[in-house]
């Protein structure tokens, strides 16, 4: 729960006091001049008020506390603007319909469900009421249907983080709509979106988001290479892309992303058993080409940092798991044009499980193995 800031001086003095008082209405200050007494907890002031709920870090006293007056209520609803229920077991969606007309300066709203009990209804009275909302988790909605979906896109246009992972009802038509009104998205989870995730909405966020960062397609069978290249030309300042259990993908989505997003930190293939030596060696020239144009290099002396710049820029991730067609020479080629990429255990982020034919791969840290203590030290410095 984020509330606004409180001003320092004043609030302090009346906090502290508050705190001395220890809530007994008849002990007073001993130098009632200088110093804030309050005889009833709703006669807070709003700063201070905000400031205690701050402190208690606990969503469900937020909900509590907008019940216990109008002006709690009021204070609340302007100062919370981060807000998680996914504590709640049961009743999620009455709790949501309840609430949203109270919290109406929402930015970040959590609703991830362990037993899907969100409904259309509860997201509509969300979208209807947070016309700010930035980040919003629906993540294993399962009972959501395509309303939820086209209420968003009305009511919550400023939205720049999305979690739908887990809606499997959503289809592709409604994502479309959804993409073209929130257009300010830089963070879309789709991982499991089934119906919705096809080579249609790609296409449609490859337009209308061009300011898209992070997208997980995980598991999203039908996508093909017509939708990932389309990705990979509108959306430029992806950086990290899941494309796990994508079977129909093949070495032209990532040649794609290889040539199309220059910032790509992450890239997920497990089990994308189309996917060839061609891929691999793709993103190695691409690595190169972007080193001997100045944009690594020009980081680093810039910097001052050397290979650690190297290491801030590039693959830091890839998970190719499964990619059984791949061979030790194109994928020790990608480990050795991202300086990033680890096998060794302590920074374990070239992922080759289930690639037996890969066991011989390495990274620099096996031939120098100083080199991934230094590395570690230098990242825990700050």
């Amino acid at each position: 729960m984020d509330s606004a800031q409180p001003p320092s001086g004043e609030l302090n003095t009346s906090f502290n006091t508050l705190m001395v008082a220890g809530g007994d209405q008849s002990q007073q200050p001993q130098d009632a001049g200088n110093e804030t007494s309050f005889t009833n907890w709703k006669d807070l002031p709003m700063e201070l008020l905000l400031r205690i709920i701050s402190l208690v870090g606990d969503d469900r006293i937020v909900i509590v506390a907008s019940g216990v007056c109008t002006g709690w209520r009021d204070t609340l609803g302007w100062g919370v603007a981060n807000l998680s229920l996914s504590w709640c077991q049961g009743h999620m969606n009455d709790l949501v319909i309840s609430l949203a007309h109270k919290f109406t300066k929402l930015q970040v709203l959590s609703l991830r469900q362990i037993r899907a009990q969100l409904e259309d209804s509860g997201v509509e009275a969300v979208a209807n009421n947070c016309h700010d909302l930035r980040e919003l988790d629906l993540s294993r909605s399962f009972r959501l249907s395509d309303r939820s979906l086209y209420a968003l896109a009305h009511g919550c246009p400023h939205l720049t983080r999305l979690n739908i992972s887990g809606c499997s009802n959503f289809s592709d038509a409604a994502l479309v709509f959804l993409s073209s009104q929130c257009k300010n998205l830089k963070c879309l989870n789709l991982c499991g979106c089934v119906r919705a995730a096809s080579d249609r909405a790609l296409q449609a966020i490859a337009c209308n988001c061009g300011q898209l960062q992070s997208l997980n397609l995980g598991w999203c069978d039908s996508i093909t290479d017509k939708g990932v290249t389309s990705l990979a030309s509108g959306c430029p300042e992806l950086r990290a892309v899941d494309l796990c259990g994508c079977v129909l993908i093949t070495d032209e989505s990532v040649v794609a992303l290889a040539n199309g997003c220059p910032h790509l930190r992450s890239l997920g293939l497990y089990y994308c058993q189309n996917i060839t030596d061609r891929a691999m060696y793709s993103l190695a020239a691409n690595s190169r080409m972007r080193s001997q144009g100045g944009g690594w290099d020009a980081t680093a002396k810039s910097g001052g940092g050397g290979g650690n710049d190297r290491e801030r820029d590039g693959l830091a991730s890839l998970n190719i798991s499964q990619c059984t067609a791949l061979t030790p020479p194109a994928v020790q080629a990608v480990c050795d044009s991202f300086p990033a990429l680890h096998t060794c255990p302590e920074r374990h982020s070239l992922i080759i499980s289930g690639c037996l034919s890969l066991t011989s791969v390495h990274c620099a840290c096996a031939l120098h193995p100083h080199r991934a203590g230094r590395v570690i030290l230098s990242n825990h410095a700050y």
